[in-house]
């Protein structure tokens, strides 16, 4: 039987991706250091998982955790635009030479495809829309580069040692489970867990900013795909569900969902910031079977509904 290995599987994507393997019976391997991942994310599926705590950055417990491994999601990361900005290199260690040492591990371990968690990021603010796969890259935050240098290296192994690796390129995915509570969380999270406690969503800026927000759901769906999708290896792919919507839209959209009328406040833009995001994502569904089947609307009433209970 064929382990599946997830990297950061302790994490909010990981973890998703990590359950949909056990509710089709395959055998998960979570290597996770902690670091922002959670126990908890993995309560109601512990006794079925094998956990192995370790970073990506010790050769040895990789090299533990990807033996025997025929399908490796690399989700482990430093996740955060401002949190990158603060710590450029501790951000390029975890998520540039951490992708390299887990490729170079896969490598090694004869792994038979490896399904990486690449970055909308790498667009940058170039104004063009929607994103297509093709466009140059321009990332303009250390998390934006070290996410496209972790790409370039997955296309390297793929075409100099024949490791059959996908890059998705993961647009703003929210859902249950994210957490709400770090100075850099996802707005999503932060806005529903506000407006729950009565407080009030801040957004860094005029509110018009828009982004493709992305049902967790639907990134699971992506990369179960992308794991065994014929003629997509050395490929890079959009995640979205190819619908901008506006900051201010996503806090009507909760207030609507609450039954009450709800105002943000309105602070200063952020460094490294990118304006407006919606992806085109036309290769992932021809040559994926992606569907995005999960619409921002239904996404949003699923995760409010999380959090309220």
């Amino acid at each position: 039987m064929s382990t599946y290995l997830v990297t950061g599987g302790a994490g909010f994507i990981g973890s998703a991706i990590a359950r949909a393997l056990v509710a089709r019976g395959e055998k998960v391997r979570i290597f996770d250091d902690f670091s922002s991942g959670k126990r908890q994310n993995l309560a109601d599926i512990a006794g079925e998982v094998e956990v192995i705590e370790g970073s990506i950055l010790d050769d040895r417990a990789l090299g533990r955790a990807i033996e025997q491994v025929s399908v490796v999601f690399h989700e482990a990361a430093i996740p955060s635009v401002p949190k990158s900005m603060a710590e450029p290199v501790e951000n390029h260690e975890a998520n540039a030479t951490g992708t390299l040492k887990v490729l170079q591990a896969a490598k090694r371990a004869g792994v038979q495809r490896l399904v990486y968690a690449a970055s909308s990021a790498a667009y940058g603010s170039d104004p063009t829309l929607p994103k297509v796969e093709t466009m140059l890259t321009a990332p303009i935050s250390p998390y934006g580069g070290s996410k496209l240098a972790g790409e370039i290296y997955c296309q390297v192994y793929a075409a100099a040692y024949g490791l059959p690796t996908v890059c998705l390129r993961y647009f703003n995915v929210f859902g249950p489970r994210q957490d709400p509570q770090s100075e850099y969380a996802a707005v999503i999270p932060k806005f529903i867990t506000r407006a729950l406690s009565g407080g009030t969503p801040v957004i860094f800026g005029d509110g018009t900013q828009s982004r493709d927000f992305c049902y967790i759901d639907n990134v699971v769906e992506a990369n179960l795909k992308a794991a065994s999708a014929p003629g997509a290896a050395g490929r890079v792919y959009n995640i979205a569900c190819g619908v901008a919507t506006t900051l201010d839209e996503v806090v009507k959209v909760i207030g609507d969902i609450l039954g009450r009328r709800i105002e943000a406040k309105h602070d200063p833009e952020r460094p490294g910031d990118i304006k407006h995001s919606v992806a085109d994502i036309s290769a992932a569904r021809a040559e994926l079977g992606y569907t995005a089947a999960v619409s921002f609307a239904e996404g949003m009433r699923r995760t409010v509904d999380w959090y309220r209970k």
